[in-house]
């Protein structure tokens, strides 16, 4: 092992340090500062589902590339998330941290000063490449040296990023379009993440050591052509079959065949991980699902993740489409239920200490359930203030359900697999969202079409499309009612937990 050269934050695992309930110093300022920086990047990554109709009319490109800019997004970040388990053994935090905001600047500055399509994809793609590192290396850190007692409270200021950046992106991007130019949606993020950057190069303190990690690069290859296959595939399904050209493949005919290829390859990276885990030499260990709590927890927080992202990318369309309000009016319905959710994160948290997950999420995932089968009764008439209603409670149980799913999945895996567990958490969560996003838009897009066809205005035409699509996604919800009830704290630890203990959790 190589020890750091800022005097490294110790992994809290002796009984002693627990028992006084303490964080190391400065572990909450590093904790902080991955917080803000998460943030930032996540709220950059939602800004785009209201922006896309700007950019294909300022930059005179067809909506099926303007979709582009986060299909390469989502693409991006399932390529790297996986590799994240290996990373952050391999690399001190500093370097992770540095490494990742300097990904996410340069992304921001090429977005900004893009000239055109081409420029402001790979703007886009290295923006992400930055992002996928960043929630990965929140959570790890924080399960490393955060006190078992205390997880639930520092695991509420985590959902309230995961949850609060992406439904605070569109007020923004709307808000943004409406009286500037597109170019300041990057404008604005990138003072913060130079900001972050700087302040992170200065005061990051390293945690722990670091190991010779070894790279399979096989199963490097493997993920990036499975991750990357399904979500591309999956956002393939969202496109409108009609403005194919000709001679060319129906976008689902390729989004099957590209999703079919990731399935293959993905059952060939589980088997090589399998192979080289028995070494401790897998770039993503799946022994982490060896703990039925974790494992749970994990398929929870993906379906969650199905009916999230896509409600949250389907409901400005509705918003736009059919109820016929402009962009910032469909941002600021999202505003009250955001705001709440935020006041909310750490207050969840402190609940999840005292009572454990059950009185958070049994709750939460009803309220996320009834909301969207309250969605999948709107049209063109509907109030806005039914919307925010909605949209409101919905964040809420939203709030109620991320900071249990957090700590109980992670909190029952032995130590040394923390950053294997978030990687696999963080992989999951976003193929949940591109299958989410994928289903909900091509439902609505495939009613909607038909009903154009048909002579229907677009409002009229969307209405019916908006329904189904979010009655799917009420109809998922009724899962993770279900698994709420399975998930169970884990056993507070005063030191690592075994590894073959991790499969009783």
């Amino acid at each position: 092992m190589t020890s750091t050269d800022t005097g490294p934050i110790r992994a809290v695992n002796n009984p002693s340090e627990v028992k006084h309930e303490s964080l190391p110093p400065g572990a909450a300022r590093v904790i902080w500062l991955l917080i803000v920086a998460a943030f930032v990047a996540i709220l950059n990554e939602t800004t785009m589902a209201i922006a896309i109709p700007h950019l294909n009319v300022d930059l005179g490109i067809p909506p099926e590339l303007g979709q582009w800019f986060t299909s390469a997004f989502m693409l991006t970040m399932a390529i790297v998330i996986p590799t994240t388990g290996y990373i952050m053994q391999r690399f001190t935090t500093r370097q992770v941290f540095i490494a990742a905001m300097v990904a996410f600047t340069i992304g921001t500055i090429v977005c900004l000063i893009a000239p055109g399509f081409t420029v402001l994809l790979i703007g886009r793609v290295i923006q992400a490449a930055g992002t996928g590192i960043m929630m990965p290396l929140l959570m790890t850190t924080l399960m490393t040296v955060v006190p078992a007692s205390q997880r639930g409270r520092w695991m509420g200021m985590v959902s309230m990023v995961i949850s609060l950046a992406p439904a605070l992106g569109p007020s923004l991007s709307g808000a943004v379009l409406d009286s500037l130019h597109w170019r300041w949606l990057f404008g604005i993020v990138l003072p913060i993440a130079l900001v972050a950057l700087a302040v992170g190069a200065k005061w990051l303190t390293n945690l722990g050591e670091t190991t010779k990690a070894p790279l399979d690069i096989l199963s490097v290859v493997l993920s990036a052509i499975a991750f990357g296959g399904i979500v591309y595939g999956l956002s393939q399904f969202g496109m409108d079959p009609s403005a194919t050209p000709a001679g060319q493949l129906s976008p689902i005919t390729l989004g099957g065949i590209t999703v079919g290829v990731g399935v293959v390859m993905l059952a060939l990276f589980i088997w090589r991980q399998i192979i080289l885990q028995r070494n401790d030499a897998a770039l993503l260990d799946l022994r982490t699902f060896k703990s039925r709590n974790f494992t749970i927890a994990v398929v929870t927080m993906t379906v969650l993740a199905i009916a999230m992202f896509g409600t949250l990318t389907l409901l400005p369309q509705y918003l736009q489409n059919v109820a016929g309000l402009d962009a910032l009016q469909a941002g600021l319905v999202l505003m009250p239920g955001s705001i709440m959710m935020g006041i909310l994160g750490p207050f969840m948290g402190q609940i999840y200490d005292a009572k454990g997950p059950r009185a958070l999420l049994v709750p939460g995932t009803i309220m996320v359930s009834a909301s969207l089968f309250a969605y999948s009764l709107v049209g063109e008439s509907t109030h806005v203030a039914w919307l925010i209603a909605v949209q409101s409670v919905m964040s809420i149980g939203l709030a109620m359900s991320f900071t249990p799913l957090f700590s109980a999945s992670l909190g029952s895996l032995p130590m040394k697999l923390y950053s294997h567990g978030s990687a696999s958490l963080n992989t999951m969560q976003q193929v949940g969202g591109a299958i989410g996003v994928a289903l909900l838009i091509a439902v609505y897009s495939s009613i909607l079409h038909q009903g154009e066809l048909e002579g229907l205005s677009v409002a009229q035409a969307g209405a019916p499309g908006a329904r189904a699509a979010f009655l799917i996604a009420a109809v998922i919800s009724l899962v993770p009612v279900i698994l709420a009830w399975f998930v169970r704290r884990p056993k507070d630890q005063t030191e690592p937990v075994k590894a073959e203990d991790a499969a009783k959790e």
